[in-house]
């Protein structure tokens, strides 16, 4: 390993110096200089990836900052990691914490900003409990038995939700919702035309802007509570149809606008009703308990269990917990369930009924509904004989040809609908040897990747493999079939729909598997058609997803599915050290090209300059990689040396320019977010009438004035989240000092893996790098689906829902 490549500063700040390493051993990534990289043996403290200190600890994929309004309300309009994400992360963490249970990681926005969880002032008398164990009931018999090839699946979280208020109105549900519908008679489906790749990152079924009279209406009640009226639109939005009245009747409503806080909509309250507000209002007790469950969501939940939950709501002054939790679920806001402890102690499995422990979770109806859509699109697949393709002396053939871990993806794959892959950068090989045996037996084979960046580097691996380029047709061999799962599941990517409304492709391959959330991987399962083969391939070592669920992880420990680790390595040092941060250990490698190459820092404004420096002129000079294919990755938005500063750095370095266009000129790099958890490197080309004109991986993306400040920032300086999914020849990864606690073994992992050629560390954190990989895992998250996998034989009569 390397320290900084050549500069124009032979010495100055943070340059080591080669003479003062006296032969001590290190065990971090560091050599000549003896800069502050190794040792595990380092003091405790400060390892804890809490966001605390500065604005820079949090690292939120959550897209530009929006501006919620002016005034002590919404604080100065910042809805990203370091204001009210981080606050209630915090919340969700402290929630977590409570019962001996570890926190939570903030990891975005998630689905925030991308519409509440549906409520319902019905069902009061316990509905949903009947609701509930009903639909489980049927769930479960259905699962007893092999579930033949051309079975439709039942239980869309569509038909789900027609029951629950069906039953909440009074009336009978269907029976078709709950019962399986007889199979259509599958007919082949010609191999469709190959669709230019192109992104529609513009956000589908966008929601209409409220009527003026509407935002006006809910001004003026702002005004009376002492809020500010530019929070108008954004409540108009949120509370829909009557904003006014439902504003009036109960103030506390304004906790479903992003960035208000709790002891915000207190005062707004306050000033509205006089003596009428007080901390035991039931209003007050509900709105708070699925402001907890939305930052619980935030921070990767999908359900809280109960007794956290009310130690949350009994932390915000909340005077009866319990009362204020079952007047949420009676009202229908939030639903609770009842799952079997599988790790109870022996003496504590059964009670003096016999009946097994269990814990109570209470999540939001949208994730709930959305888990359980998926535990029952999983278990279809797991129990589903895979569409014949090629006979079985074909895939052994196949197999055969094939080597170590390739094989046993060959083999798996022969014989089973869900298949699990791990894997560094390097295992993608096996995935896209599978594409090429598959299509060659005659399957309608595609793959699907987090980003453009991610489809792009796939589809130039197909193209290199010999066994695809077979299997290709000459006008093929331009488009491989890859995509991004958004735009598969949109219609912009991939091969469409059968006549049914399944995805037309009978084995999919999905890359970065743990960037799938819960309702992204329902969505995915719900769409393929009878017999199709998935595969999930993904890093476990990497971030999870930004969304709520861990689904990648939760499969991984379930173990219902045949699982093949890759035993390809990724190469030379860069992928000798990623290997060894995945299980833990920072180690030292040896460089002889540059490949890494550490550069000690001792402030974040010496951090700044290092950084434009590596990035405009010694990677370029000293590695020869141009600084358009160099990117800088930090913990975070904000601080001294967060992705604002760093930007505003490169910008003034490599294209600087009055910004002009809402901040931005023509050749800045940017990051643009169609939606939260989605981030689109690009550049700007133009700005007109209709917007600003970006090119995002090859396709053309018009983004209008009123949107450019919440979906857009420069893009020279990426978080981790943002970076999850694309590589690039060389990285920059900047730790300054007051980012220590934001660090954590999957972070490092996920920004360190991001090169493909040159890694240089901006290092400023002393222990704390060698401490977050061997200490600080993963954060757990609360997610019932492990419980939902489980087999009827394990789980009898647990699942039941009790809501209301």
């Amino acid at each position: 390993m390397s320290t900084e490549p050549e500069t124009t500063e032979q010495t100055g700040p943070g340059t080591p110096d080669p003479g003062a390493d006296n032969g001590q051993r290190h065990d971090g990534p560091v050599v000549e200089g003896g800069t502050p990289g190794g040792g595990a043996e380092a003091d405790a403290g400060g390892g804890t990836p809490e966001a605390g200190g500065t604005d820079a600890a949090p690292d939120s994929d959550s897209g530009p900052e929006g501006n919620a309004g002016d005034g002590g309300l919404a604080d100065d309009g910042q809805s990203d990691a370091e204001t009210d994400e981080r606050s209630g992360a915090e919340e969700a963490e402290r929630a977590g914490a409570e019962d001996g249970r570890p926190g939570t990681e903030a990891n975005g926005r998630a689905g925030a900003e991308d519409g509440r969880a549906d409520t319902s002032a019905d069902g009061t008398d316990g509905s949903h409990a009947r609701v509930e164990r009903q639909r489980i009931e049927q769930r479960k018999a259905e699962r007893k038995g092999p579930i033949e090839s051309g079975g439709r699946l039942s239980g869309t979280a569509a038909d789900l939700l027609a029951a629950v208020r069906a039953v909440e109105s009074g009336e009978k549900p269907a029976a078709t919702v709950f019962a399986e519908p007889e199979p259509a008679p599958r007919r082949p489906a010609p191999e469709p035309a190959r669709r230019p790749m192109t992104e529609a990152p513009e956000p589908t079924g966008e929601p209409a802007a409220p009527e003026p009279r509407t935002v006006e209406a809910v001004g003026r009640v702002l005004a009376r509570g002492g809020a500010p009226e530019t929070l108008a639109p954004q409540v108009a939005a949120a509370l829909g149809e009557g904003a006014e009245e439902r504003l009036h009747e109960d103030p506390w409503q304004l906790l479903h606008v992003t960035g208000v806080r709790p002891e915000q909509a207190d005062g707004f309250a306050r000033a509205l009703l006089g003596a009428e507000c007080g901390p035991d209002d039931e209003r007050r007790g509900r709105a708070f308990t699925v402001w907890l469950l939305e930052q619980a969501a935030l921070a990767g939940h999908t359900a809280l269990e109960a007794p956290a939950l009310t130690a949350a709501l009994a932390q915000r002054a909340v005077p009866d917990p319990e009362a204020a939790l079952n007047a949420t679920l009676a009202e229908g806001e939030a639903l609770a369930f009842q799952d079997a402890l599988e790790d109870a102690p022996a003496a504590e499995e059964a009670d003096e009924d016999g009946e097994r422990p269990v814990r109570v979770l209470v999540g939001l109806e949208r994730y709930a509904l959305a888990e359980e859509s998926l535990a029952d699109g999983l278990a279809h697949l797991i129990n589903s004989t895979p569409k014949e393709g090629g006979s079985a002396p074909d895939w052994e053939r196949a197999a055969a040809s094939a080597q170590g871990s390739a094989a046993e993806l060959l083999r798996a794959a022969a014989g089973h609908c869900l298949v699990l892959h791990t894997g560094g950068e390097a295992s993608r090989v096996e995935p896209a040897r599978l594409l090429g045996e598959a299509r060659r037996l005659g399957l309608r084979t595609w793959a699907a990747a987090h980003s453009p960046l991610g489809r792009d580097g796939f589809g130039q691996l197909l193209r290199r493999l010999p066994q695809a380029q077979e299997s290709q047709a000459p006008a093929e061999a331009s488009a491989p079939p890859v995509a991004t799962v958004a735009g598969l599941l949109s219609g912009a990517e991939g091969p469409g729909r059968d006549e049914d409304g399944s995805l037309a492709l009978d084995l999919l391959v999905v890359l970065d598997a743990p960037q799938l959330d819960v309702e992204t991987a329902a969505l995915l399962v719900e769409s393929l058609p009878d017999g199709a083969r998935l595969v999930l391939a993904g890093d476990p070592t990497v971030l999870w997803s930004v969304g709520p669920g861990r689904v990648f992880a939760d499969l991984l420990a379930a173990r219902v599915c045949p699982q093949i680790a890759s035993r390809v390595p990724d190469p030379g040092p860069l992928g000798e050290l990623v290997s060894g941060i995945g299980v833990g250990e920072l180690n030292q490698v040896a460089a002889p090209g540059k490949e890494v190459v550490i550069v000690p820092v001792r402030d974040a404004g010496e951090a700044v300059h290092r950084t434009v420096q590596l990035v405009a002129d010694s990677v370029p000079r000293a590695i020869g990689i141009p600084a358009e294919q160099t990117v800088v990755i930090t913990p975070g938005h904000g601080g001294a040396a967060g992705t604002r500063a760093l930007n505003a750095a490169l910008k003034e370095r490599l294209n600087p320019g009055p910004g002009r266009f809402g901040g931005f000129d023509p050749g800045d790099r940017v990051a643009y977010s169609p939606a939260p958890g989605r981030t689109l490197p690009g550049h700007v080309v133009k700005a007109d009438a209709e917007g600003l004109h970006l090119s995002c991986s090859g396709a053309l993306v018009v983004v209008p004035k009123e949107r450019v400040e919440t979906r857009l920032r420069h893009g020279w300086a990426l978080t981790a989240h943002q970076a999850v999914g694309g590589r690039w020849p060389a990285v920059v990864v900047v730790l300054p000092g007051d980012a220590a606690q934001a660090l954590s073994r999957p972070w490092v992992c996920t920004a360190f893996s991001r090169a493909a050629r040159h890694l240089s560390v901006v290092h400023g954190v002393e222990q704390a790098l060698p401490r977050a990989v061997a200490e600080v895992p993963a954060k757990p998250r609360t997610t019932r689906l492990p419980a939902l996998l489980q087999p009827p034989a394990q789980d009898p009569g647990a699942q039941e829902g009790t809501a209301g």
